[in-house]
C-alpha cells in the first residue's frame, strides 16, 4: 500500500484516521484542521490525486514521481516542495546508502513521499503528536520534525566514515595492496554523502528567510535554527573527511611511486654491478689474450733458431754446405736473423 498513514489533526491533535485519500480530503473540508499524508512509492494516479485535491505544481508532482532529484527546496505559491536525501550506515558492508524523501507543505497539509523503505518517518508522527503544543504550529511544525530527524539520522554516518577513515590511515603504511580500492570506494560514498548534506544549509536558510514574510512561528525560528546548526556541522564533518581522503590518496600515491623508485635504484644498481663485473671479465680476457700472444711470440722466436739448428743436426754424409768453411757461422748468423726477424714483425704487431 502506498498510503503508510492517514491523519487529520485540529489544534494539534490527531481528531481522525481517514481510510482512504477520498475520505480524508472530504474531512478536511468538513473541519478546520491539517491534513498528514504519508505515501511510500505511490503510483501516478494516486499523486495525481493529491496534486490535484491541493492545487500541486505539475513540476514538483513529476519529481516526486519520478525521484532521483538533488536536495533542494522551492515555492510554488503558498506551497513548498523539498526533497531531502537521508542516509544510514550499514556496519556489515561497511558502506553508506542514501534514501528519498519528498515534502509537500502547504497552508492545511503536509504530504511526505518516500522512495525508500528508509528512513520511515513513524517515529517522526509519533513524536509529533506527543506534542501537541509544537503540531499547533501547523505544517511548518511538520516539515521541521521531518528535517530534524533526517539531520539527526547523519550521525551514525558520520561515525561509520570516521571508523572507516581510521582503519585506511592505519593500513596505509601497512603496504595493503587494496587500500587504494577501498580509499576510491569511501570518497565515492562521502562525495555522496556531502551531496545529500551540504545543500541542507541553503535549504534551512531560505526556509528562516522567509519566517516573517510567510508567518513563520518564533518557537519553529528557534528550531529551525538548531536543525541548521547541526546541518553545518555534518557538512563540515563531510568536507573534513573528503580532504583527509583526497591526502590518503595523494600520500599512497606517493608512497607507490617511493617503491617503484626504490625498486627502479635496486635494479640500476645490480645492472651497474653486473655491468662493472662484465668489463672486468672483459678487461680480464684482454689481459690473458695480451699474455697468450707474448708467450706465443717467444716460443715462435725461439723455435726458428731450433729449426735451422735441427736441420743442421742431422747427421746425414751428403747434406749441402757440410764441407763449406763458412757453414757453421752462416748457420748462427740465419738463426740470428730469423729471431730478430720475428721479433719485430711481433712488435710491429703490437704482439710484444
Amino acid at each position: 500500500m502506498a498510503l503508510i498513514d492517514n491523519a487529520i489533526y485540529v489544534d494539534g491533535v490527531r481528531r481522525s484516521t481517514p481510510p482512504s485519500l477520498e475520505d480524508t480530503f472530504e474531512e478536511l473540508h468538513e473541519h478546520s484542521g491539517m491534513a498528514w499524508i504519508g505515501l511510500f512509492q505511490p503510483s501516478a494516479g494516486e499523486l495525481a490525486a493529491v496534486a490535484e485535491e491541493f492545487s500541486l505544481h505539475p513540476l514538483a508532482v513529476e519529481d516526486a514521481r519520478k525521484g532521483h532529484q538533488r536536495p533542494k527546496v522551492e515555492r510554488y505559491g503558498d506551497t513548498l516542495f523539498l526533497v531531502l536525501r537521508p542516509a544510514w550506515y550499514v556496519d556489515a558492508t561497511e558502506t553508506v546508502h542514501f534514501g528519498e524523501v519528498h515534502v509537500f507543505i502547504g497552508p492545511s497539509f503536509v504530504v511526505t513521499v518516500r522512495h525508500a523503505a528508509k528512513p520511515e518517518l513513524t517515529g517522526v508522527r509519533t513524536r509529533m503528536e506527543a506534542s501537541p503544543e509544537l503540531l499547533r504550529l501547523g505544517p511548518e511544525s511538520v516539515l521541521y520534525a521531518v528535517l530534524d530527524q533526517i539531520v539527526d539520522g547523519y550521525s551514525p554516518v558520520v561515525a561509520g566514515l570516521e571508523n572507516d577513515i581510521d582503519e585506511i590511515e592505519d593500513s596505509l603504511f601497512g603496504g595493503d595492496e587494496q587500500v587504494s580500492r577501498r580509499i576510491y570506494e569511501l570518497l565515492s560514498e562521502v562525495i555522496g554523502f556531502q551531496r545529500a548534506t551540504s545543500p541542507l544549509r541553503g535549504i534551512v536558510e531560505s526556509l528562516l528567510d522567509g519566517a516573517d514574510k510567510y508567518d513563520l512561528a518564533v518557537e519553529l525560528q528557534t528550531r529551525y535554527r538548531d536543525v541548521l546548526d547541526h546541518a553545518l556541522r555534518i557538512a563540515e564533518r563531510a568536507e573534513a573527511f573528503r580532504t583527509l581522503l583526497e591526502s590518503a590518496l595523494t600520500v599512497h600515491s606517493t608512497l607507490v611511486s617511493q617503491q617503484q623508485n626504490d625498486a627502479m635504484r635496486r635494479l640500476s644498481e645490480a645492472g651497474l654491478a653486473q655491468s662493472e663485473e662484465t668489463q672486468r671479465l672483459s678487461e680480464q680476457a684482454i689481459s690473458q689474450n695480451d699474455e697468450i700472444k707474448r708467450i706465443t711470440s717467444w716460443a715462435a722466436i725461439l723455435f726458428a733458431p731450433s729449426l735451422v739448428g735441427t736441420v743442421y743436426g742431422m747427421n746425414f754424409e751428403h747434406m749441402p754446405e757440410l764441407a763449406w768453411e763458412w757453414g757453421y757461422p752462416a748457420s748462427i748468423v740465419a738463426m740470428a736473423a730469423l729471431g730478430v726477424g720475428l721479433w719485430v714483425a711481433f712488435k710491429r704487431n703490437r704482439w710484444l
